[in-house]
């Protein structure tokens, strides 16, 4: 079994050592055909057929396929990655962007999930920390059986606002600054539109996509451009104030916030926990994961799925016109 961590905690090496000390996963429990294992999970590479020696896989989340409310589902695949490996697994979760970056780039992690704009702010460094391993497709119609998701303008239920235009002067709430759907998709949209001059009245910043939700529910904003992985996954389960606004418009499809693996990962495991993950949706277990979460599976796919991402980020950097306004 994984455990996960949260909370506030000082970066730094004596930061990591107390976030990641004590925190074991399940070494050996294994499942046979009888269990619900189907053919296809069992004749995976030899991970259920022989423990890898090493220290614990540590994964992250930042952004991914469920909102702040879900975050069992990231626990529980957690558990059954460690089933499926043989290797004790440690999770962490609770931080900001801001902060999974900084555990990315220390290598205080092996595995994360976060948003697809700092995957490309990390991978196109001189020497990229991080590569991409899969991404997630979502069950919903909307997204088309593909590995993409939208940013959702929103506002409150019960507001005036009928379209885009309407917006001007308004209070816009946005999550990070490193926020793809929430900050460099949005970004681009008013480059594209000439609305580089102050468009919003009043911008400010929530820290999370579920804060902005709230912030646009109780009149503390106007609007936000939030995941719609996020909106999606509140709404159906009822969670938090998703069910008090609605999407005025939508951006995108975008390429989805992906799965990661740091550089230094050893190329044999990356290559089973790969195998894994793509191959989740055909054992029993996984795919009541799978379900909870919402997602269909999880896919391949390669760095260029995101340079829509690229593409945003050098506008933003060729225009000049890096902040929300």
């Amino acid at each position: 079994m994984s455990r996960f961590v949260r909370g506030p905690l000082a970066l730094g090496l004596l930061g990591w050592a107390l976030l990641f000390s004590g925190c074991t996963g399940r070494e050996d429990s294994r499942v046979s055909p009888s269990d619900g294992q189907t053919t296809a999970s069992m004749q995976a590479p030899a991970a259920r057929e022989q423990k890898l020696p090493g220290p614990p896989i540590r994964i992250a989340m930042s952004a991914a396929f469920v909102s702040e409310s879900g975050i069992v589902v990231y626990s529980q695949l957690a558990d059954w990655l460690a089933r499926q490996l043989g290797r004790k697994v440690e999770f962490v979760s609770g931080f900001s962007y801001g902060t999974i970056d900084e555990m990315i780039d220390d290598g205080a992690v092996d595995v994360a999930f976060i948003c697809g704009y700092p995957y490309v702010l990390k991978h196109d460094r001189p020497e990229p920390v991080i590569d991409v391993l899969a991404a997630p497709v979502m069950k919903a119609p909307r997204y088309r059986d593909q590995p993409v998701y939208f940013s959702d303008l929103i506002v409150r239920e019960d507001s005036g606002f009928r379209r885009f235009e309407d917006l001007k002067g308004a209070t816009l709430v946005y999550n990070e600054e490193t926020s793809n759907s929430g900050y460099n998709m949005p970004r681009s949209f008013l480059i594209e539109r000439g609305l580089t001059q102050g468009f919003f009245g009043k911008v400010i910043r929530s820290g999370s996509h579920e804060e902005s939700i709230r912030m646009v529910a109780s009149g503390e904003a106007d609007a936000s451009f939030v995941d719609s992985l996020v909106l999606d996954y509140d709404r159906q389960l009822h969670f938090g104030s998703a069910g008090k606004v609605r999407v005025l418009m939508s951006l995108g499809p975008e390429a989805i916030p992906p799965v990661v693996v740091s550089t230094k990962m050893d190329p044999e495991l990356r290559r089973r926990m790969g195998f894994a993950l793509t191959h989740m949706h055909e054992d029993a277990e996984g795919r009541r994961i799978l379900d909870a979460a919402l997602l269909s599976r999880f896919e391949p796919v390669k760095d260029a799925h995101y340079d829509g991402i690229r593409r945003r980020h050098a506008l933003a950097q060729r225009t000049g016109f890096l902040s929300l306004r």
